[in-house]
């Protein structure tokens, strides 16, 4: 379950990335529902709700993002631009980037071709995920039988768009993302949260590109990291608050 002091944390505004008429992107915190859920009944706060509220009209989440995700999540602002948009991404037009630190020293790269059980169905569905590591380190934490601890910064690029796809295949290959409950580990998770005071999933949703529909323009949207993501990059690999 999340932190109890997770959402009281939000700011008071969310921070937009991108405006146009009829498209606007924000950096979703850490710990923040996109819409209301009933797997999720100790949420009170949403991001539709709070965006909705912000900009003052209504808005249309046209992709989901887990609630222990961070970064760019994009909403249309009209119900067609809304349909225009969600068949972009289930056709494939949108490339999507995600950052997480995991378990372990993982390969320079690898593409995890892993069908996924769907949770609500039963069915499997394809799913690939390409994975690029950018940094690794060596910690002198114990872990079990342990001296040290490792991890990895990884580059992850979906290609199929299943429900906890990256947190699953990540899982799969043995790298769990640190700070995934239920999929990861949850001694490194312990770990984390003793040593660093950090109960944070480290899962950053970096970039969208895609076309917009009524200006053919390459829009490119960028999220800078949220706060525990980017001291646990500081803490781990020396990195700043860069994107």
């Amino acid at each position: 379950m999340q932190s109890p002091n997770a959402l009281s944390s939000l700011p008071q505004s969310l921070p937009l990335l991108y405006q146009s008429n009829d498209l606007v992107a924000i950096n979703k915190p850490h710990g923040l529902l996109v819409h209301r859920s009933p797997i999720a009944s100790d949420a009170s706060e949403f991001a539709v709700q709070l965006l909705r509220d912000q900009l003052g009209q209504r808005v249309y989440p046209v992709h989901r993002l887990d609630r222990k995700t961070g970064g760019v999540l994009l909403f249309a602002l009209t119900e067609s631009m809304n349909s225009i948009m969600q068949q972009q991404f289930m056709e494939g037009g949108v490339d999507k980037t995600y950052l997480a630190i995991v378990r372990g020293f993982t390969p320079d790269e690898q593409t995890i071709d892993y069908a996924l059980r769907n949770d609500e169905t039963g069915v499997s569905q394809d799913a690939i995920t390409h994975l690029k590591t950018l940094r690794r380190t060596e910690i002198p934490l114990p872990f079990g039988k342990h001296a040290t601890s490792r991890y990895s910064l990884v580059e992850l690029t979906p290609t199929t768009g299943r429900m906890h796809q990256l947190r699953k295949h990540l899982a799969h290959i043995l790298h769990p993302i640190i700070g995934d409950r239920p999929h990861g580990c949850n001694k490194q998770n312990k770990l984390f949260k003793e040593h660093f005071e950090m109960n944070t999933m480290l899962l950053h949703a970096q970039q969208l590109v895609f076309n917009h529909p009524t200006t053919a323009e390459r829009i490119t949207i960028m999220a800078p990291f949220q706060a525990e993501f980017g001291r646990m990059m500081g803490a781990l690999f020396g990195m700043d608050n860069r994107r």
